[in-house]
């Protein structure tokens, strides 16, 4: 899915929302509890909750997001529920953009084994990638024609100031480096960068340095993040915001009707979001 096809997409489903789906097997409800995992079939449960909350959320948003770490920690398990829940959304779905939140990057030959297990055996559209180590870390994902590499750049989490805000002799800080050293590498046709919901104002730097690239943004719900000023600071006349919301939707019941609930959360994300799409005039 190229530029062009994103915003399109955004504009028909008015809604630049995207579900990440951080399955926990502790937080499934009692329903599933009781049908898969007490029963030792993790696959099948993980599956079961990600196709419903899918199949109930999809009129609403654009995009999915599955973070690795919680499949991953079931081995074969965890492996299976995923592909299971990517294919079935390239299946069901086809329009979505499926983003891998791997937060992949190493030596070039390693990163290039991550690639392919994400961007070929998968049919993911992008990837996270962590870009501490670099251009040649970062070079095997972008090898992919039509496929996007998602740099973390100034992230949402409390430990995100360590060192992202630090600044270097010339006054840059460290998160504007990599927004400006790593447009070289590819252009905003291949690059997106992770900007956390709960930075706020400093929205404006980053569109300063990189105002034409499209940014996933995570933070907004659960870590209380605000929707109305991540829009404010980081809109662009093409949208260039994908916003995450994982737990605030996926885990709003614990009873079995979980997925309806779901879907209604996320409709209420998407008709916010509608309204700021029309005010700025692009749908």
């Amino acid at each position: 899915m190229n530029k062009h096809e994103l915003f399109d997409f955004i504009r028909r489903q008015r809604s630049f929302l995207c579900v990440g789906l951080d399955t926990d097997v502790k937080k499934l409800p009692a329903c599933l509890q009781e049908e898969y995992i007490a029963k030792g079939q993790t696959a099948e449960g993980i599956f079961a909750f990600n196709r419903a909350i899918v199949d109930a959320t999809a009129p609403y948003c654009v995009a999915y997001k599955p973070n690795l770490a919680f499949y991953e920690c079931f081995g074969l398990a965890g492996w299976t529920a995923l592909e299971e829940t990517v294919r079935y959304i390239r299946a069901n779905h086809p329009e979505h953009f499926l983003i891998a939140d791997a937060k992949r990057g190493d030596i070039g030959n390693t990163s290039a084994m991550y690639a392919r297990a994400l961007l070929e055996s998968l049919p993911f559209d992008a990837i996270t990638v962590a870009p501490y180590m670099g251009e040649d870390s970062v070079q095997p994902f972008l090898q992919y024609e039509g496929k996007w590499v998602v740099l973390l750049a100034l992230t949402s989490n409390k430990g995100s100031h360590d060192f992202q805000m630090e600044e270097g002799r010339d006054g840059q800080r460290l998160f504007e480096r990599v927004l400006s050293k790593s447009q070289a590498w590819g252009s905003d046709e291949q690059l997106m960068y992770v900007v956390g919901a709960t930075q706020g104002r400093l929205f404006e730097d980053v569109r300063r340095l990189a105002p034409r690239h499209f940014l996933l943004v995570p933070g907004v719900g659960a870590q209380g993040g605000s929707l109305e000023e991540v829009c404010q600071y980081g809109l662009t006349d093409e949208c260039g915001l994908l916003v995450n919301s994982s737990r605030a939707i996926i885990y709003a019941s614990g009873e079995s009707d979980f997925a309806q609930v779901a879907g209604e959360k996320a409709r209420e994300v998407q008709t916010a979001m509608e309204r700021i799409l029309q005010t700025r005039g692009l749908i």
